[in-house]
């Protein structure tokens, strides 16, 4: 998948590795992340593959630039993917879901715990999403115009980490409620 990530946004215009990693932090981070070993690794494979081309720009007094342009190879393969239809859901892997199921094992608190932290981080995410995201993307927008319509639809994929975090925040709520009311206080661990 994070080839089509990369050569998603090489079709909006040339980019170094770098580059890429940013355009990534501050736009799909909240459904595909990728470190900046794992992004040169798939740039070399891409550039193998022929589906883009990189060329040395030099600049004077800091290291020279490695600028990868999507080919037309490179375009046509990123189109049949975006043709492609997705015909599976996504699969679902949450290891706070497992702790949960389990959560009695450990007890009351150890539960609550896990629950309070996750609650801390998810209201964090979501502050991020709703304020920090929104201004990532239109920074990305200044001085490329052309993007403003595509711009639609990353607001639509923040909205989607908006709207994820709000569930989650709210599952968290009642699921904190629920184990601090129904479940006696002396639950231990077993």
């Amino acid at each position: 998948m994070l080839k089509y990530v990369l050569l998603g946004f090489l079709s909006y215009l040339p980019l170094t590795g770098y580059e890429l990693e940013g355009w990534m932090n501050m736009s799909t981070s909240n459904f595909w992340q990728a470190k900046l070993s794992q992004i040169y690794t798939t740039l070399k494979k891409l550039e193998e593959e022929g589906a883009v081309t990189s060329q040395i720009a030099p600049q004077e007094g800091r290291p020279d630039r490695r600028v990868y342009t999507i080919t037309e190879a490179g375009l046509a393969d990123l189109y049949e993917w975006q043709r492609t239809p997705i015909l599976d859901l996504p699969q679902k892997k949450d290891a706070l879901l497992v702790k949960v199921f389990f959560g009695l094992e450990a007890g009351k608190e150890a539960m609550l715990t896990q629950l309070r932290l996750q609650l801390d981080l998810h209201r964090r995410q979501h502050q991020h999403y709703d304020q920090q995201s929104l201004n990532d993307m239109q920074h990305i927008l200044e001085g490329h115009s052309e993007l403003v319509t595509d711009a639609i639809l990353w607001d639509s994929t923040r909205r989607f980490g908006v709207m994820y975090e709000e569930m989650y925040i709210r599952w968290l709520q009642e699921t904190i409620a629920m184990v601090e009311q129904m479940l006696p206080d002396e639950t231990e661990p077993k």
